[in-house]
This record gives C-alpha cells, sequence and structure tokens, in this order.
C-alpha cells in the first residue's frame, strides 16, 4: 500500500462530544430568488414606499443616460452605468436610517445620489478633479471605492467601533459580484461574523466581472451560499424586483441593529450597458441575453405593479419623467462649467493633522507657483 493509499484509508472519528457551533440550516438562502411584485406579496407593500421606490427608480435611470452622454462629452473620464441595476441602487439607499452608513463601490453611484449626495459632487472622483468629492461624514457615505472590495473590511471597523461606542449604527457595503473573488471580501465576512458586527453585505450579482462570467469566478450554487462558511446568514432575492431588494435589505438591517450581527444578500441583476464607457460588451455577450433581461426591466415591473394597483396613473408617470428631467438638466449645465481647480489643494484632507513633510511640500508649491505669477506679470509688462 502506498503512502497516499494509506493516508486515504486513515478516517479520524470527530471528538466525543463535537458538534456543530452553529446549525448552517438557518443560514442557507432559498433555492430561488426572492420576489414581490407579481405576487400575493406585493398586496401586502407599501403603497407609499412604492411610488417613492419608483421615482426613484425614474430619476436613477435618466442620471445614468445623462452621465453616459457626459463621457461622451469629455466631461467625464470615465463611468460606470448601473443601467438595469437601479433597484439594488435605490432600495440600498432608502433602506437606511440618518444614521447610518452607505459603503459603495464605483458602480455605484445611484445609491450615493438617493441617499442625498449632490448629485455633481457624486461625479467628482469620475471627473478626475478629486479622490472624492463629496463630505463622507455630512451625509454618512463612504467615499466612492475604485479598487475592489476594498470597503468592506472598512465598512466592519466602522461598525463594529459603532458598537463598542454604544451608537445604534448599521453600515451596508456593496460590492459587484467580481469583488466577491477579492481577499478583501474573505476578510470582511470573517471579522464581521466573528465580532457579530451591524453590517449588512450587499452584493450586486450583475452577472459578469467585466467580461468574466459568474461561472468563471465561483463554483458555489449561489453567492450567498458563501454565507453560511463565515457563520452569517444569506438571502438570495431578486435584484429588479425594488420592493423585493427593500424588503430582504430592511429585514437585514434591522437584524443587525438588534444585535443578530452581519447578514450577506445576494441580489441576482443585470448590467444592461457595458462595464464602463471605454468597455465593449459584445465581445463577451450576445444581443438575446441583453434583450431577455430588458424584459425583466426594474422600472417596467414597479410601473405594471402600480398601475395594476390603481396606484399609479398617466400624470403620475409623467411627474416621475419631469422630475428626472429637471435634474438632468441641472446635472449638464453645472458639469459643463470649468471647474475652478486649486492646486494648493492637493494638501487638504490627507491626514487628520498635517505632516512636517506636507507643510514643506505645501510651501515648496506655493513658491513656485508664485514665481511663475510673478513671471507672467513680468511678461504682461513688457508686452505693454
Amino acid at each position: 500500500m502506498t503512502v497516499m493509499e494509506q493516508r486515504g484509508a486513515y478516517r479520524p472519528s470527530p471528538p466525543p462530544a463535537w458538534q456543530p457551533r452553529t446549525d448552517p440550516a438557518p443560514l442557507l438562502p432559498d433555492a430561488e430568488p426572492y420576489r414581490v411584485l407579481g405576487t400575493e406579496a406585493a398586496g401586502k407593500a407599501d403603497p407609499d414606499l412604492l411610488r417613492r421606490l419608483y421615482a426613484q427608480l425614474v430619476r436613477g435611470r435618466r442620471y445614468n443616460t445623462q452621465a453616459t452622454a457626459l463621457t461622451k462629452q469629455g466631461r467625464l473620464a470615465v463611468y460606470p452605468s448601473s443601467t438595469g441595476q437601479e433597484a439594488c441602487e435605490v432600495a440600498a439607499a432608502l433602506v437606511l436610517e440618518e444614521r447610518d452608513w452607505l459603503f459603495p463601490s464605483y458602480r455605484d453611484t445611484l445609491a450615493v445620489v438617493a441617499r442625498g449626495v449632490d448629485p455633481v459632487e457624486t461625479l467628482t472622483l469620475l471627473r478626475g478633479d478629486w479622490h472624492n468629492g463629496y463630505d463622507p461624514h455630512a451625509h454618512r457615505v463612504a467615499p466612492l471605492s475604485t479598487p475592489l472590495a476594498t470597503q468592506l473590511p472598512h465598512a466592519v471597523g466602522l461598525a463594529h467601533a459603532a458598537r463598542l461606542k454604544g451608537d445604534d449604527v448599521v453600515a451596508l457595503a456593496m460590492v459587484g459580484d467580481g469583488g466577491t473573488s477579492e481577499g478583501d471580501f474573505h476578510e470582511a465576512l470573517n471579522f464581521a461574523a466573528v465580532w457579530q458586527a451591524p453590517v449588512v453585505f450587499l452584493v450586486q450579482n450583475n452577472g459578469f466581472a467585466i467580461s468574466v462570467p459568474l461561472a468563471k469566478q465561483t463554483a458555489a450554487p449561489s453567492l450567498a451560499h458563501k454565507a453560511v462558511g463565515y457563520g452569517m446568514p444569506g438571502r438570495l432575492v431578486d435584484g429588479n424586483d425594488a420592493a423585493a431588494v427593500h424588503e430582504v435589505l430592511g429585514d437585514a438591517v434591522r437584524h443587525a441593529r438588534a444585535g443578530g450581527g452581519p447578514t450577506l444578500v445576494e441580489a441576482v441583476t443585470y448590467r444592461i450597458e457595458a462595464h464602463t464607457n471605454a468597455d465593449d460588451a459584445t465581445r463577451y455577450r450576445g444581443d438575446a441575453e441583453v434583450e431577455a433581461w430588458r424584459a425583466h426591466d426594474p422600472i417596467r415591473l414597479l410601473e405594471q405593479e402600480l398601475t395594476t394597483r390603481g396606484l399609479l396613473d398617466e400624470p403620475g408617470v409623467e411627474a416621475a419623467r419631469q422630475d428626472a428631467e429637471e435634474m438632468a438638466a441641472d446635472l449638464r449645465e453645472r458639469m459643463n462649467q470649468e471647474p475652478e481647480l486649486d492646486p494648493m489643494a492637493l494638501f487638504d484632507h490627507v491626514y487628520a493633522e498635517t505632516t512636517a513633510q506636507l507643510r514643506e511640500q505645501r510651501a515648496l508649491l506655493r513658491a513656485e507657483l508664485e514665481a511663475e505669477q510673478e513671471r507672467n506679470d513680468a511678461q504682461e509688462g513688457g508686452a505693454r
């Protein structure tokens, strides 16, 4: 018998009193994504909430189309559209209390705007003017995260610190399916479960990590199934059903706030547009696949539910569209203005207390700018 055969024949028995630390059954997600719209559960949904979700979905769709147009005009360096994913974006923002924190990824501009951040300030990073264009503390929204999944450990740290301080705060961290392949994802979920931190992880499974399909990222039955390996509940929801996403996230937020620990929510959705304006999605997916998902459009699903129940009429639809157009017009006008950038602002917000090295660099830059100004003034004087 070979060494490998001897090892293979060895089957150690468990310790006498061994049992799982946690019963895995309650942590497992349902076999199918949870849905509300078009089911009996829709009749129990709050009409005012549904109308509010609808208005924000329409507004979000228009924001996506306007921001995409701005990239073509050279007003934005890049824009990762979330067209088709608006239900996830809006529900994530509306489910939180004012005291809670949102931790977005780079595609989550709609969630940031729905949370109350100025639409222009939200695009500052993507314009290339600043690393972040808004005050995170003012809105309780962390900076848009371009590196994949790095915002997740930050969310866990904030939520854990808030609980230690006795603050009634929940953090909701958003990430794409591609981000679940990063080490930060594992570390965040592991720490969150061990510490029982009040944090909710929302994975927007839109089918692709740029051009890499989900099947080439993971062999798990679903991304929600990954939760059980860390000891937290996993929930699977139709990410184009705004009412369902809001309900599932609401349950998870209440669970976390009550001391129940973290939850991993997978929202099954689809990225209708390319990864960014620099991507050619036709190289890795067909038109038929995209069109099939257009038939499951989040705005259409919610509009059908509202009109069927008599909660939305044509004037209501037009009012939502008009509000979205006014937002887009204001965004377009303000983004077409040339930004006034101060080179000295490079040193702002680097550290809470400015270091000696930064003070030295600031003084050097100031001297160079003043010298350049003197040269320009001298040239103008000579020309006269």
